[in-house]
């Protein structure tokens, strides 16, 4: 996993499906299915009609938090926060055919969540954000750059998302940091226009990858 992991939220003038659906129509291909004060019924309900979006535009969706859904909808994945089940339990239940991703907020955090048999990790906040309650500390760059570093002198190479409060130009800044991919919720709905924006964050982040593997020629 890398690029771009949409999470839904849903605004006054969004529901959770027309969130996707922009998402969808400005080229992303990650979509995570987050929806923190609806039932699981409800949950199985939008994730059944967001499967089919995500299919009929060759993307990945993945559910926070329940393992269940995400097999019952036919997910590329779940997610897991730091209160929900465990990642080798998930692995249990799922098997090697659905990715299982993780909340970190520290590299304890990530080496856990390593042995735990996680394939990729939720790396932040990088800044306040609204749309969490009971927000872990605050990494910022310094914060990333770190955590990263320590990864790497433990070999661990699992891809991580920067998550938070991210946005447009902070992007350029926590990719340069070592992260494989940025997660955004607000910074594309809040905008004028959700697709355009999408598309322009999309392009950023494949000018810096093309950057990158230059410069590694």
């Amino acid at each position: 996993m890398n690029g771009l992991l949409f999470i839904t939220h849903q605004t006054e003038k969004y529901s959770y499906l027309q969130s996707i659906e922009m998402a969808l129509a400005g080229g992303c291909r990650q979509v995570q299915l987050r929806m923190k004060e609806a039932s699981p019924a409800e949950i199985e309900k939008v994730g059944k009609k967001a499967k089919a979006l995500c299919d009929k535009h060759k993307a990945e969706l993945y559910i926070d938090d329940y393992v269940e859904i995400c097999r019952n909808v036919g997910a590329a994945g779940v997610h897991l926060g730091k209160l929900d089940m465990p990642p080798s339990e998930a692995r249990k239940m799922l098997g090697d055919s659905f990715v299982i991703g993780g909340t970190a907020n520290t590299f304890d955090d990530i080496f856990r969540l390593k042995q735990e048999g996680v394939d990729y990790i939720g790396l932040g906040p990088f800044r306040f954000t609204t749309t969490k309650k009971n927000l872990s500390p605050i990494l910022g760059l310094e914060g990333y750059r770190r955590i990263l570093d320590e990864c790497k002198i433990n070999e661990i190479n699992l891809p991580v998302f920067a998550i938070g409060g991210i946005t447009v130009a902070d992007i350029p800044h926590i990719l340069n940091a070592g992260v494989s991919g940025i997660a955004l919720s607000s910074t594309i709905l809040n905008a004028e226009n959700p697709i355009g924006e999408t598309m322009k964050i999309i392009n950023i982040i494949n000018s810096l990858k093309h950057e990158e593997i230059d410069n590694c020629r």
